[in-house]
């Protein structure tokens, strides 16, 4: 029969080689993100074209297949830090007024997180786009002005549980669309990211509610390995509200 003192040792050890074996799991994770990274293409494409990550190619591909992102149009971008999503969005809205002969759009960034600067997007750091004082702050910002796309290309911090993870993506989306449904202009466009599951199929058609169609888009940009794909869902139907005698219209 083990002392006491045998038995805390015991135990200290097996803490101490768990830690270790926990460390060298994040090790290998580490050095097989840096390799990836490293022969990546697009990480180093967007180095040379200064952008802030490589997700600005996922959204410039979806762009030119669909044309969603013109000069003139006004975008909010969700979740957008640390900001590629957002600087794509003002070049081909000309949010910053760089090309003089097309009309200037206009470019919301909202995220909880720090967003660096972007010159022609109004920045919107430490937010959460899913309160009220975000949506009375969007509102302001906007003098007026429906929104033409909202973008969300969202994702939670991965628990490593899949089945839960896909399922606070997909709470994400949700939120997205209750935002996109109180700014957005009649035929405007939502692009959101989700997750393969079987909760997808659901998405979309609750979608189809509010938008006159939807289209599964999954970028070249996107890893092969990654399960994710962008629905895209175009020409906003409205919402209907209830009239004073309870009636909807």
């Amino acid at each position: 029969m083990l002392s006491s003192s045998s038995f805390v040792k015991k135990e200290l050890n097996f803490t101490k080689m768990c830690f270790l074996v926990n460390c060298l799991k994040r090790w290998k994770s580490s050095q097989q993100w840096l390799i990836r990274q490293n022969a990546d293409p697009y990480v180093e494409k967007a180095r040379i074209y200064n952008y802030r990550c490589r997700s600005a190619f996922k959204l410039l591909e979806m762009n030119d297949k669909t044309n969603i992102l013109m000069p003139g149009l006004t975008v909010v971008d969700l979740g957008a830090s640390p900001g590629s999503w957002s600087q794509v969005a003002v070049q081909k809205t000309n949010a910053d007024g760089a090309d003089k002969s097309k009309p200037k759009g206009t470019v919301l960034s909202i995220d909880k997180l720090q967003i660096f600067p972007i010159p022609g997007a109004t920045i919107m750091s430490n937010m959460d786009f899913s309160t009220i004082e975000a949506h009375d702050k969007v509102v302001e910002a906007l003098n007026g002005k429906k929104v033409d796309v909202v973008l969300s290309d969202m994702a939670p911090s991965a628990t490593g549980v899949k089945e839960l993870d896909k399922d606070r993506i997909i709470g994400l989306c949700y939120m997205a669309i209750r935002f996109a449904a109180l700014v957005t202009r009649n035929d405007g466009n939502l692009l959101i990211k989700v997750w393969d599951g079987k909760e997808v199929p659901i998405l979309e058609m609750d979608l189809e509610r509010f938008y006159k169609s939807i289209k599964i888009l999954k970028p070249q940009a996107s890893r092969s390995e990654s399960s994710e794909k962008f629905l895209l869902a175009r020409g906003f139907k409205g919402i209907q509200r209830p009239l004073a005698n309870g009636r909807w219209g």
